[in-house]
């Protein structure tokens, strides 16, 4: 094999979500608020968490982290493609690409497991609640919460370092809006079996596995509260899993058909469109969709906003 720098492509070219200038003009409108909710949604969940002492506790803990990690990852792809429309210039160099894909696993890592951590939160708040102060200790929690950074580190270190392997000496033209590792190795001039495979044990490990994780820990939730006495009793904790089993079906519904998709099946149109969902869409829905039910949380949003407004005037 020859060498990378005589061979590979300095640049890539990311042909966006269209192609049309009036089409682009509405996009750039479109994701620029999208974005700009995303944003200060999250922001405003971790801020109310972090001000109320109340709200000190596992499952807020993990809601926070969460925020954190959905405005990192929206943060990573939709900037650069809202620069890319406003300047017409679709092109990425080689190194900021391998940087962007490497935050975009990163936290689409992270997000994943998180929301499986989630849902063991849940599992052990309604099915072991007398028990619940003692298994959730602040030990745990902080290994639970600081084990996803450590493990996505290596294993989107682990894509990269398999990736610079790669010539990329033909086309240079990405069907995407950001640059994601399998358009890329659609790209690739030498043998990419190595990468493919890896991609596949990687979203055995951090999609399917998680997903079935919260599967089975939802079985047990469902079958906990329906031997609950009360209606009352049962409708708080539905009330309780509703929001975290929404998230769940919105990021794991599209990730799975990006990545556990046959390639027979999966087409560009397809990629892009699940790729919107989990990196714009669900990062701008999780803060409404965990605040809206949720009583407590918006009592420290309010509080966290009258205060902001009574020192400001």
């Amino acid at each position: 094999m020859e060498p990378r720098n005589q061979t590979s492509a300095s640049e890539f070219i990311l042909l966006g979500l269209s192609e049309n200038p009036e089409q682009e003009t509405l996009l750039f409108a479109l994701f620029l608020c999208m974005y700009v909710v995303t944003v200060v949604g999250n922001l405003l969940i971790i801020l109310a968490i972090s001000s109320d002492s109340h709200l000190h506790t596992p499952m807020y803990f993990f809601l926070a982290n969460l925020s954190l990690v959905d405005f990192c990852l929206a943060t990573n792809t939709v900037p650069k493609m809202l620069v890319n429309i406003q300047i017409k210039s679709k092109s990425i160099s080689y190194p900021c690409c391998l940087t962007q894909m490497y935050f975009f696993h990163f936290f689409g890592i992270m997000d994943s497991v998180l929301i499986a951590v989630m849902a063991y939160d849940r599992f052990v708040a309604i099915c072991h609640p007398l028990h619940y102060t003692t298994i959730m200790s602040p030990r745990l929690c902080g290994l639970l919460a600081g084990g996803p950074w450590v493990f996505s580190y290596f294993i989107s270190l682990t894509h990269i370092l398999l990736m610079v392997r790669l010539v990329f000496c033909g086309n240079n033209k990405i069907p995407h809006y950001f640059c994601d590792l399998t358009p890329l190795l659609r790209l690739s001039c030498n043998d990419a079996s190595v990468n493919k495979i890896f991609v596949l044990i990687v979203a055995g490990m951090v999609i399917a596995t998680p997903f079935i994780c919260i599967l089975a820990s939802y079985a047990r939730i469902i079958v906990a509260i329906m031997k609950v006495p009360s209606a009352g009793g049962r409708k708080k904790a539905f009330s309780t899993c509703s929001s975290h089993l929404s998230v769940v079906a919105l990021f794991y519904g599209n990730t799975i058909g990006v990545y556990l998709c046959p390639s027979s099946v999966c087409t560009a149109v397809k990629e892009k469109a699940s790729a919107v969902m989990y990196t714009v869409v669900t990062p701008m829905l999780n803060p409404f969709i965990y605040s809206l039910r949720n009583r407590d949380l918006k009592g420290a949003l309010r509080k966290l906003v009258n205060r902001k407004i009574t020192s400001s005037s």
